[in-house]
């Protein structure tokens, strides 16, 4: 399925008018890892589980969504200045959660403890508390 010009541009033109000051980009990168790692409680064991675990039960195009939707993740990071050996760690926790998530029953499971989102949401965290220390949440 093609992507219209007109729908490039509408999508190109949203996401430049977002904030890029690393506060909002804090609150971004947190919201987005809450929705897709632990958005919800599975009953019964009380482990956090997300639209990544969920839309990993979809063979193959599940795992390929919420791989769209960590590199996210990365985009804010390269804005934000991070080293390209970051941005390949980042890149790597999604390859290895899309990678080992598209085995069917295994690799679900393996969506329930590898939390590629949180891993990068640390990495971003660390940059933007080193770089950025004014913006820092200080978490108790």
């Amino acid at each position: 399925m093609a992507v219209s010009p007109s729908t490039k541009d509408m999508i190109k033109q949203g996401l430049e008018a977002l904030p890029r000051d690393p506060k909002a980009v804090r609150q971004r990168v947190e919201a987005l890892e809450a929705v897709l790692e632990r958005s919800m409680v599975l009953p019964g064991v009380k482990v956090p589980i997300g639209l990544d675990t969920i839309l990993g039960l979809v063979p193959i195009v599940g795992d390929v969504i919420t791989a769209v939707m960590g590199l996210y993740m990365v985009w804010e990071a390269r804005n934000l200045g991070l080293s390209r050996f970051q941005m390949a760690r980042m890149i790597g926790n999604i390859g290895i959660d899309t990678l080992i998530g598209s085995v069917p029953v295994a690799g679900d499971l393996f969506d329930l403890f590898w939390r590629s989102n949180t891993k990068n949401l640390r990495i971003i965290k660390r940059h933007l508390d080193k770089h950025h220390p004014g913006d820092m949440v200080i978490e108790g």
